[in-house]
């Protein structure tokens, strides 16, 4: 297999032919069960093409999917820094990501709207999102506190950009702090009330 190497020059076919073997392969075999290898010989090039094109897994799965919210890092970005703090990172990492060009925007609640990208999406959140602010918080009950984040950033997004709620959109970006901070920081922080029982 005479495979492309090497920095590739002037050549867009070659992008659009890893997303459309990638976009196959995460349909038909998941997200963790696509690897870059497998998609690499779907596409008939070299593995180091697709980290020179999409960066990771992860942004070659937003650009193959069509979502840009799955292409982004700053929800794994928002995860360094002061734990304190974390919450409005997070609420402003996708503040940031859905209100930085309405087209794409337009394009990801349109993507959602397929069942077929949704199951995949769905595998991508529980592996990228709740998993990784699950290794973040640590502790026995992180992924029941990652899960009711990822909770409330879900209502975020489907009321502000997927499913418009008026007040929703009309809140500013501080306002979305002030307002969703204290429960986000209740759903990453509190401990789960089973637990409590159990040492009371």
């Amino acid at each position: 297999m005479n495979k492309t190497r090497g920095r590739p020059r002037g050549n867009p076919p070659t992008k659009a032919r890893i997303a459309t073997a990638a976009r196959e392969l995460f349909l038909d075999q998941g997200y963790q069960g696509t690897t870059l290898r497998a998609v690499a010989a779907a596409a008939d090039v070299d593995a180091a093409l697709i980290s020179y094109h999409f960066g990771s897994k992860q942004g070659l799965f937003g650009e193959a999917m069509n979502l840009r919210c799955g292409q982004s890092l700053l929800i794994a970005k928002a995860l360094e820094g002061d734990p304190e703090g974390v919450a409005d990172r997070l609420l402003d990492a996708v503040t940031s990501l859905w209100e930085d060009g309405g087209a794409m925007a337009r394009l990801d609640a349109a993507s959602m709207r397929d069942e077929d990208v949704m199951r995949v999406f769905r595998e991508f959140l529980e592996r990228e999102v709740v998993g990784r602010i699950a290794e973040f918080l640590g502790g026995s009950d992180a992924t029941e506190r990652a899960v009711a984040a990822v909770t409330v950033i879900g209502g975020l997004i489907f009321t502000r950009y997927l499913n418009p709620l008026g007040p929703a959109t009309a809140l500013g970006a501080a306002d979305v702090r002030r307002i969703l901070g204290p429960p986000l920081r209740a759903a990453l922080y509190s401990r789960p009330r089973r637990l409590a029982a159990v040492r009371s």
